[in-house]
């Protein structure tokens, strides 16, 4: 039941390694309540994340929580087919986790949205950290949805930092930039969180070793997907590490870490099929005013943390209560 210091939350994620952590993240929170969860393809189809979703429900006690199925591709084109390099082929590092017993529920991933909104007017706060696919059907299926969500924060984009698709495009945006426009052009308050501030926040080796050595499950299972996370984000930081992009997310929509720079402002996205195709147009030509505040604006874009991230991020992972079914409950990554 939702208490006066937590709030109902909908997730709407593509199931990889930094999804995992997010999820985790939210269910160890007690100010996120979630009443549901989608999934969408972009680190992996729809139903593998789906089904990634499931089993972590499962391993952290709380198959209760609906999860139903969102857009296999994107509202223009087809889906690319993931990124295995990245979160393995499995979307989890390769970890084998045990079958959920739970399965999805009727309806879409976007109806879901709608109906939770509906259940809980002005209350209700969504966190996406995949393509915006399933938000923007859900928009589509009802024009009143911004009325009734009190907010979403999105991980994607970028503003002053590099692409990690293209030049200029985040995957998450660049995956769908057509459903990315129409969320942010919706008339509700954005929280974006682009890479500028989650390529600046990094999980170490160390990190993983405690979460390695937590006593419940699911912090330990995160341990091992992240091995396989730190493999590929040793090419672009030179040693065992890794971004922290949907955690980092989950974190600020929660209120477990604060901004310390995250100007309002107009956000476009290039919906055009050349070069800047998915790139998060951020209008920042306030930079050197301190940011002042633009009339009509909708769309906070963080670009700077107050504080360090990842021994938070370790801390509430770890909070899980011990389990003597830890052992058995996680296969070891695959090599």
């Amino acid at each position: 039941m939702t208490t006066p210091t937590s709030h109902p939350f909908y997730l709407d994620c593509d199931t990889g390694i930094d999804d995992a952590l997010a999820l985790a993240y939210l269910l160890a929170s007690p100010q996120a309540d979630v009443r549901g969860i989608g999934t969408v393809s972009g680190n992996v189809s729809a139903a593998v994340g789906a089904r990634n979703t499931l089993d972590l429900l499962q391993l952290a006690g709380h198959a209760h929580i609906p999860v139903a199925l969102g857009a296999h591709d994107p509202l223009v084109g087809s889906f690319h087919g993931g990124a295995p390099h990245v979160h393995g082929t499995n979307g989890i590092g390769e970890v084998s986790l045990e079958a959920a017993d739970a399965e999805l529920v009727p309806g879409t991933a976007a109806e879901m949205l709608v109906r939770l909104a509906h259940e809980h007017p002005g209350q209700l706060r969504i966190l996406a950290v995949g393509p915006l696919t399933n938000i923007a059907e859900a928009l589509r299926l009802d024009p009143e949805l911004p009325r009734l969500v009190q907010d979403i924060t999105i991980m994607g984009g970028a503003a002053f930092a590099p692409g990690n698709i293209t030049a200029v495009a985040e995957a998450n945006i660049a995956n769908d930039p057509e459903a990315a426009a129409e969320v942010l052009a919706a008339d509700w308050d954005v929280t974006l969180v682009p890479l500028d501030v989650t390529m600046s926040n990094v999980l170490e080796e160390s990190h993983r070793q405690e979460l390695l050595a937590a006593r419940h499950p699911v912090p330990q299972a995160l341990g091992d997907m992240l091995g396989y996370y730190f493999r590929f984000y040793e090419s672009q930081f030179g040693r065992a590490c890794s971004a922290m992009h949907d955690p980092l997310a989950a974190a600020l929509a929660v209120g477990g870490v604060s901004a310390a720079v995250a100007p309002v402002v107009t956000v476009d996205v290039d919906t055009t099929d050349g070069p800047g195709r998915g790139q998060t147009i951020c209008d920042l030509r306030g930079l050197y005013m301190d940011y002042p505040e633009q009339p009509g604006a909708r769309c906070r874009v963080v670009l700077e943390l107050d504080g360090d991230f990842a021994p938070h991020l370790v801390e509430v992972l770890q909070s899980f209560p011990e389990s003597t079914t830890a052992a058995v409950a996680v296969g070891a990554a695959v090599a």
